[in-house]
């Protein structure tokens, strides 16, 4: 395999433009792509977004230069405008085919590479001066395409269990609303510090140079507004307590914005730190926050952010304790079902003929591309 620099093997874009009205409409921003998927399933902002954007054009690879370990890379779906805490890249297809190219960016290989370039502390950035000068080997271009078909193949299937996920989900959301009502519009709702106890002051960030330096002896799972981000040798909390994102969640119905630490860790300040009181089961209440449109309570448009202010006005619906462990039974029961049709994709993938191929395919693609 040969290799080469990144700036052989992509253009970077940097062609810009100031938004208008109409380009509300086709905006895409770094809360629009999700990791593990090159797919857009929402763009589009309630304003014109606020100063120069990158030009996309349909077919573009979309990259997330801004806090790159969330792994965002994305195919524009049309033409518009992307978030200038991204990058658009297009191939130079005399060195990578271009259908290979996005499975070549969402890769573990490449992305793992641009990340340990990725400067700054609270909100760690790409620059493509660093980046363009990173050396990737490649396959010869018919390898390529070969990889590139049977990768593409298993995408697919990937997403119709994704879309089996998804429906699971919905079932969900259909028998909380079935049980206790529409969370916005219930008058059962109690406020939110019925509920839980507000410890934001337990939380602290550590930069990237500090926290280096915490890696050895017993180490305690360090969390960021999404889970755990680090492993670190000390911690500030030892209990039970649910961490809903502070910025960078995903905040619209369905969306993971919560998730349960429990005992010896540590929880940065891009998280809420929430105790639930003796009303409240944990588990209900963190599959309550999956289920809750909170897009109304969130601000900002590049970055959004849920203040403790906001936080503290999201309606609870509180039924009995008994009532709750028994929706959170049924939550698990879905999520084990998920769990299995996950197992079951794998189990397809891996077991295809195509894939036999991709494993005895030599070079380092061949073992980090299987992302999507």
């Amino acid at each position: 395999m040969a290799k080469y620099r990144f700036d052989q093997i992509a253009i970077n874009s940097t062609e810009k433009k100031k938004p208008v009205e109409e380009d509300r409409f086709t905006y895409l921003g770094l809360e629009h792509l999700d990791s593990g998927t090159l797919k857009v399933t929402r763009f589009g902002s309630e304003v014109a977004p606020i100063g120069e954007k990158l030009v996309m054009h349909k077919g573009d690879v979309l990259f997330g230069k801004r806090r790159a370990y969330q792994k965002k890379v994305a195919i524009a779906p049309f033409d518009g405008i992307f978030s200038a805490h991204g990058m658009v890249l297009r191939p130079k297809e005399n060195v990578i085919d271009k259908d290979f190219f996005p499975l070549f960016i969402s890769s573990d290989y490449f992305l793992d590479a641009a990340i340990k370039i990725s400067v700054g502390s609270l909100s760690p950035t790409i620059n493509w001066r660093d980046l363009k000068e990173l050396e990737f080997e490649l396959p010869d271009m018919d390898s390529q395409r070969k990889l590139a078909e049977v990768l593409w193949s298993i995408n697919d299937t990937m997403e119709a269990y994704k879309k089996l996920i998804s429906a699971t989900d919905e079932l969900v959301k259909s028998q909380f609303i079935d049980m206790f009502g529409e969370p916005k519009n219930s008058p059962d709702a109690v406020s939110f510090e019925t509920a839980f106890t507000i410890r934001d002051d337990l939380r602290k960030p550590i930069n990237d140079a500090v926290r280096s330096e915490m890696h050895t002896g017993q180490l305690y799972p360090y969390y960021g507004a999404n889970g755990q981000v680090d492993s670190i040798n000390d911690y500030l909390m030892d209990c039970d307590a649910i961490c809903l994102a502070e910025d960078c969640g995903a905040y619209g119905a369905g969306e993971h914005t919560s998730y349960i630490v429990s005992g010896k860790c540590w929880v940065n300040n891009h998280a809420h730190v929430l105790i639930p009181k003796e009303c409240c089961d944990i588990e209900f209440a963190n599959v309550y926050f999956r289920i809750l449109d909170m897009t109304e309570y969130v601000t900002g448009t590049t970055r959004l952010k849920l203040t403790q202010a906001k936080m503290k006005t999201l309606p609870m619906i509180l039924p009995s304790l008994e009532l709750q462990r028994e929706f959170a039974d049924f939550v698990r029961q879905s999520d084990k079902s998920k769990f299995a049709v996950l197992s079951c994709s794998n189990l397809n993938l891996w077991s295809s003929s195509a894939c036999h191929r991709l494993k005895a395919t030599d070079g380092v693609l061949s073992r980090s591309a299987l992302l999507l």
